[in-house]
């Protein structure tokens, strides 16, 4: 049994997260101030006595230290995402990805957790235009958000370095999956034109949809943090992996797939049409991502591509949302 602290507990990833090790027998805490997170996403573990709720902000230092004390592991996944967020409001953005991650790694170092695993992006490859995309080389930040997450891997290392701390970094490539909300708006792409579809609504398609990405299914995401966290190969430890299939799909492939997926429910809604509207400001236009690293180094295999994920999250939307 390991007690594990899970920044964002109550959020798409993090709420999964707690699932998959309390299911496990290990004792977790979820650390969320519900910015972006939903309660009803972790109710159903109140009432289990490996469970912990602190309702608390990660800019606060003090709460920090309260949810690291006694912990052997922290997940963080605490953040502010969206590149659109980040510029409508970089400061805010900045003070939570940036100035709440330092918090935790000051806390997590005073604590003298075994090991920091961090959601890191993506978004950090920023202009680099070579594909596949490799830990090692990546480009300009296209956003506020991608600065922030680019910082994170920086403080991290020199934690390291400078305190002797057991960090990793895990790049989450467009994720998706079960309780991923539709709502709000900045939503993620998936769960927005899923609900738009189970509603007869015209998806919007930014650009001529032939922007490209890979689509991480949830239960990778969890067998990534999984391996990370327990992971005794010293190589593995204090670096940045690519946490994604190694596959990508358009767009407009993406919508199809939908399409042809919820029709199974509801066959009308093979006939909705597609918008395409303006091209979104700091997108980058493809997204590979090699996983060669982590197949080595944490002996990381996807159990779900695009096509696997999708099923089962169309599914899940369809028992949830309609």
């Amino acid at each position: 049994m390991s007690k594990i602290l899970i920044t964002g507990g109550a959020g798409f990833i993090g709420s999964n997260l707690c699932d998959h090790f309390i299911e496990k027998g290990d004792q977790v805490t979820a650390l969320d101030n519900f910015a972006t997170g939903f309660r009803h996403n972790i109710e159903h573990l109140f009432t289990n006595p490996n469970f912990t709720l602190i309702e608390g902000d990660i800019r606060d230092l003090a709460t920090c230290h309260k949810a690291c004390e006694g912990q052997d592991y922290i997940l963080h996944e605490a953040a502010l995402g969206s590149v659109p967020r980040s510029i409508n409001d970089p400061i805010t953005s900045n003070d939570v990805n940036v100035g709440g991650f330092l918090n935790m790694l000051v806390a997590a170092r005073d604590a003298k957790v075994k090991r920091f695993i961090y959601a890191a992006s993506s978004s950090t490859y920023g202009d680099s235009e070579s594909l596949p995309k490799v830990e090692d080389v990546i480009g300009k930040p296209l956003s506020p958000y991608a600065i922030t997450k680019y910082v994170n891997e920086l403080y991290a290392d020199v934690f390291s370095k400078t305190y002797g701390m057991e960090c990793i970094g895990l790049r989450y490539f467009n994720v998706f999956g079960r309780r991923q909300t539709p709502n709000g708006a900045y939503a993620a792409v998936i769960p927005k034109f899923v609900i738009q579809l189970m509603n007869h609504e015209s998806p919007v398609i930014n650009g001529t949809g032939d922007y490209s990405r890979d689509f991480t299914y949830i239960d990778n995401v969890i067998q990534m943090n999984e391996r990370a966290m327990l992971s005794d190969n010293k190589e593995a430890i204090n670096t940045v992996y690519n946490t994604a299939v190694g596959d990508r799909t358009t767009l407009n492939l993406l919508v199809e797939y939908l399409k042809e997926y919820l029709s199974i429910y509801d066959p009308e809604i093979k006939n909705v049409e597609i918008i395409h509207g303006p091209q979104r400001a700091g997108d980058i236009p493809h997204s590979l991502a090699s996983v060669e690293k982590a197949k080595e180094l944490l002996n990381y295999n996807p159990s779900h591509d695009i096509k696997a994920g999708l099923k089962e999250a169309v599914e899940w939307y369809w028992a949830n949302l309609k």
